[in-house]
């Protein structure tokens, strides 16, 4: 069976903004991933935002509604295609570019918050792509990302539980090997001149090893995941760095 397989996203692009499909449950991701980032962001009035790895532009419209000016790239041009639609049809203006997370058209020092989100563990090199974000943020601009740990529980819970046995992801969507420690993301970032980072738990599955099925028959029912943001990392986590300011007329 084919691993890290995107074409799932191509063939969803038509189904992105159905409320009745499964690949809108990632919308109700937003409410619990922007509560962790504004912490760091009071308000993000007329900022410049970027969201690596957008899709059908969940994120970008969420930011959009907030008066961001949006940008948005992904490798889907069936998604983008779809993005473009629905922005319209809302009246909301968003950039969105076809293109790669590892060369993106965009000018040294252009945003200043890049947004990646569910996107970091099926990219074809990641030391390309932070060294990207690192290239386009401007100078104590903040890098927002969440994405999957490597282990054996997260080897569980996203493979074997959520694929495998309750065909909530598509089989052969994600690639055990290509999930990310914090640890290793953490040196990544900081040897690309990254600091301030900040990573937590993002917990959708806390209790998935003892099975809570009570969670799972409410979001089964409601279509939302109840996510807490703690220090439990094993499985999702999410986190913030700040591309650091190094002359002092720069900062």
């Amino acid at each position: 069976m084919k691993k890290n397989d995107l074409e799932f996203y191509d063939l969803n692009a038509n189904n992105w903004w159905e409320e009745d499909s499964k690949i809108y449950a990632l919308y109700h991701l937003n409410k619990p991933r922007f509560e962790f980032f504004d912490r760091y962001v009071p308000n993000w009035q007329g900022l410049k935002a970027l969201d690596v790895g957008c899709g059908g532009g969940f994120s970008c419209e969420f930011m959009a509604d907030r008066g961001v000016e949006v940008s948005g790239i992904d490798r889907s041009a069936k998604c983008i295609e779809k993005a473009q639609e629905h922005a319209v049809k809302r009246g909301i203006k968003i950039d969105y570019k076809y293109g790669l997370a590892e060369e993106m058209p965009y000018e040294d020092n252009t945003f200043d918050v890049v947004v990646c989100v569910d996107v970091l563990e099926h990219i074809a090199d990641l030391n390309k792509v932070i060294s990207e974000i690192n290239r386009i943020l401007k100078p104590n601009g903040l890098f927002f990302f969440d994405t999957i740990n490597r282990n054996f529980k997260s080897k569980f819970v996203m493979i074997w539980l959520m694929e495998n046995i309750l065909r909530e992801i598509k089989q052969g969507v994600h690639d055990w090997r290509k999930f990310i420690k914090p640890e290793e993301l953490t040196d990544l970032m900081e040897e690309r001149s990254f600091t301030d980072i900040d990573i937590k738990g993002f917990d959708m599955f806390g209790e998935a090893l003892k099975l809570n099925w009570a969670s799972y028959k409410e979001f089964k029912s409601t279509g939302v995941v109840k996510v807490r943001i703690n220090d439990d990392t094993s499985v999702m986590y999410i986190g913030k760095a700040v591309k650091q300011c190094f002359l002092s007329a720069e900062c």
